[in-house]
């Protein structure tokens, strides 16, 4: 995955809040990366509504 792409929330590895859940099944382009704890890495994806939050990256596919 890259900076730009358009990917799609396929699920929730962790309890979140109830605005993040709402995310689930969005389409929103990852806008930046980094490296979390155990050397995971995190995406931050940017939604239609301006909205943006981390997630990993297999909660994420890819989206046309």
């Amino acid at each position: 995955m890259e900076i730009g792409q358009k990917v799609r929330v396929r699920r929730l590895r962790d309890r979140v809040s109830q605005e993040i859940i709402k995310k689930l099944g969005q389409k929103g382009t990852i806008r930046d990366f980094k490296v979390v704890d155990g050397g995971g890495v995190g995406m931050l994806v940017q939604f239609e509504d301006n909205t943006g939050t981390w997630f990993f990256e297999d909660e994420l596919e890819s989206s046309n």
